[in-house]
């Protein structure tokens, strides 16, 4: 007598190979969409900090231009007032203190530190986070000219306002008479993020004529 095939074994191993392509079908989907999202979150937070980053740098643009304004004085065609009590001027550095200044009229000014490899310059080393009208060595924006900038927790905005030092150097110019060097400032100005901890830091020089 002739067998017939057992065709329910067959379904079942049907079946059985069904499951397993399915099974191979929703991890493969599943790593694609994990990879999307990894994908996606990099690319939100990539994007968060070239916001923050932008926001810190135009805080540090907005400080170094304020330390211009407190430099100039009373200057009325620049729209630039300060109530210093002393004239900043490159013949008037005595009121330049070494490690930068914490008093009230001289804060922020800075004599340099000494040229050499293996010290480091005074913009590296004041504090800029200190923010204790007792002690900070550092300026913050408008505290002499009276501007005002918007910084806070509420929005996206700088968390602190920025701050700045200026320190008083030679203005060497080719073949002059090192004796007879002028002075110029170097403004060192941070600016910060929506978050603290995202810091820009922008220098300038600038000259100012006496009188």
């Amino acid at each position: 007598m002739k067998q017939l095939p057992n065709r329910g074994h067959a379904a079942a191993r049907q079946r059985g190979v069904t499951l397993v392509i399915v099974l191979l079908i929703l991890v493969v989907v599943t790593l694609v969409g994990v990879g999307g999202a990894r994908i996606a979150l990099l690319g939100e937070r990539s994007t968060r900090y070239d916001r923050d980053y932008l926001i810190a740098s135009q805080a540090a643009e907005a400080a170094l231009m304020d330390a211009e304004c407190d430099l100039r004085g009373n200057v009325q065609s620049v729209n630039c007032t300060s109530t210093r009590n002393t004239t900043i001027t490159p013949d008037n550095i005595v009121i330049f203190e070494s490690g930068c200044s914490s008093n009230a009229t001289r804060r922020g000014l800075c004599l340099p530190a000494a040229e050499s490899t293996t010290v480091k310059p005074i913009w590296q080393t004041v504090n800029f986070l200190d923010d204790d009208p007792a002690t900070a060595r550092t300026v913050a924006f408008g505290t002499f000219t009276g501007k005002t900038f918007g910084a806070g927790t509420a929005g996206i905005q700088p968390e602190r306002p920025p701050r700045y030092i200026v320190e008083v150097v030679p203005d060497q110019q080719p073949g002059q008479d090192a004796s007879k060097t002028p002075k110029m400032f170097r403004v060192t100005a941070i600016g910060f993020g929506p978050r603290k901890e995202v810091q820009v830091v922008m220098q300038i020089g600038f000259r100012k004529e006496k009188g």
